[in-house]
């Protein structure tokens, strides 16, 4: 009886994980997609025709987007459990993708901004809601395997994208519209297409859901959702450890904002390629990915810690951006953006398994999960700044910043895992738990599973 009890929970795990990863992939790529065709239309001729090439404007759009973004991070992911998943996902997809649509139509630089506004409050929820989800979805000993998945298919996706991108950009002219709005218009229809398909999408069976649902309850007894008050969410705002998990996310995007600055100005002025040359070589990192993302989860989860692969991570990312930044004007450039690719790309999967194992409570994972978004957001608006073209080609504020960043994470790291690691002890010599998670109706089984 428990072989077959073991064996139908095998099978249910996996169902889970091609379906629910799966989705959780092709959402949040198509989000990085749909807020990120902008660059790629940057090199277009569409900052011309629509005057975005004046002044500030196209920092200005850049920098709304991230802004509209974080104010509306926190509603958008108590959404996620107010509405439900299934709605709140495909209806926040279909509207970035109609607006994304739009935008192609657009007339001048003015309607830009509105546009980058209005995108930022619909792709708000979407990341933060995912890890949300699939924080819910797995044991804590599963989930970093889960979100590396989820960052796999995303970066893959990514990166094909940029490649469809640049041949979107040769339809130039094609039935009057120009390169950049082909962009727009095609990425757009296929994102409100994915949306229709989610909401369609059927998951589990009621006894199904029952077997997960089982295994979360015994993991860290807090299945249920409780009623919604803003008091009960804003409460834990209070805990330093919701801060420090979100400077872990400041950080982190503070070098892929850097990288993605990074990454064509090396292959062109660096290694000497051509402008369409840097455009398709800024693929094969991503690609890459792939492998130590699933490696180091795959370690973390079997050995259940994240602490040390995360510290990993940074020093891959210290090193790939000393390569990057003082290995002068050889092939090794290129080495260094594959490392520093790689480490952070891992990483996101680290650090959101980190976060995720190490908060109770549905409403508090509701604000840190908000929290670590917001910061996040500015994060990548640090790391534009931290590019200065007047450094160019060398960029030694950005290199320096990104290492210095990388090492301050792991001195966090390693004070909440002393902490975690005091605090598990205490636990175990009480009877009484330690962690109250605000306006829930339980207590937290654990007060923070670092794994290791």
């Amino acid at each position: 009886m428990s072989s077959a009890r073991s064996g139908t929970a095998r099978r249910i795990r996996r169902k889970v994980d091609f379906r629910l990863c799966t989705i959780a992939a092709i959402l949040c790529s198509l989000n990085l997609l749909d807020s990120g065709v902008i660059s790629s239309a940057a090199v277009t001729s569409m900052p011309a025709d629509l005057g975005l090439d004046q002044g500030n404007r196209f920092s200005i759009a850049i920098f709304i987007f991230t802004i509209s973004s974080i104010v509306f991070q926190l509603p958008a992911t108590s959404a996620v459990r107010l509405v439900g998943p299934r709605l709140f996902f495909s209806v926040s997809t279909l509207l970035f993708g109609i607006i994304t649509l739009c935008t192609a139509f657009i007339r001048g630089w003015k309607t830009m901004i509105a546009s980058r506004i209005l995108l930022g409050a619909a792709m708000s929820g979407i990341y933060p809601g995912l890890t949300l989800l699939i924080s819910t979805w797995y044991p804590r000993k599963e989930q970093q395997l889960r979100f590396a998945f989820m960052q796999s298919g995303e970066v893959i996706i990514l990166a094909t994208g940029s490649l469809v991108n640049y041949f979107l950009n040769r339809l130039d002219n094609t039935l009057g519209l120009a390169g950049w709005r082909w962009i727009f218009l095609v990425q757009g229809m296929c994102t409100c297409v994915i949306s229709i398909a989610t909401y369609c999408f059927r998951f589990l069976t009621a006894e199904e859901g029952n077997v997960v649902s089982l295994q979360i309850l015994k993991d860290r007894g807090d299945l249920y959702v409780t009623r919604f008050a803003l008091r009960d969410v804003l409460v834990h705002a209070r805990d330093p450890k919701v801060w420090a998990f979100a400077s872990l996310f400041f950080m982190q995007n503070i070098v892929s904002t850097a990288l993605a600055y990074f990454v064509p100005i090396i292959l062109q002025s660096g290694l000497g390629f051509s402008s369409d040359s840097s455009i398709i070589l800024s693929a094969p990192p991503y690609y890459y990915a792939v492998v130590p993302v699933l490696i180091s989860s795959r370690f973390a989860d079997r050995f259940q810690s994240c602490a040390p692969v995360i510290t990993f991570n940074a020093l891959c990312l210290i090193t790939g951006f000393a390569v990057l930044g003082f290995a002068g004007e050889s092939g090794a450039p290129y080495f260094g953006v594959f490392l520093a690719t790689g480490a952070y790309v891992a990483n996101w999967a680290a650090l959101s398994a980190y976060q995720a194992n190490n908060v109770v409570g549905q409403w508090k994972w509701v604000l840190t999960a908000a929290a670590c978004a917001m910061f996040n957001g500015a994060g990548g608006i640090a790391g534009s700044f931290i590019v200065r073209n007047v450094e160019a080609p060398l960029y030694t504020t950005a290199i320096w910043v990104s290492i210095g960043s990388h090492m301050l994470m792991i001195c966090v790291v390693g004070g909440l895992s002393a902490h975690f690691f005091r605090a598990n002890k205490a636990q175990d010599k009480s009877s009484v738990n330690l962690e109250k998670t605000g306006g829930d109706s339980i207590y937290a089984f654990y007060i923070g599973n670092e794994r290791g």
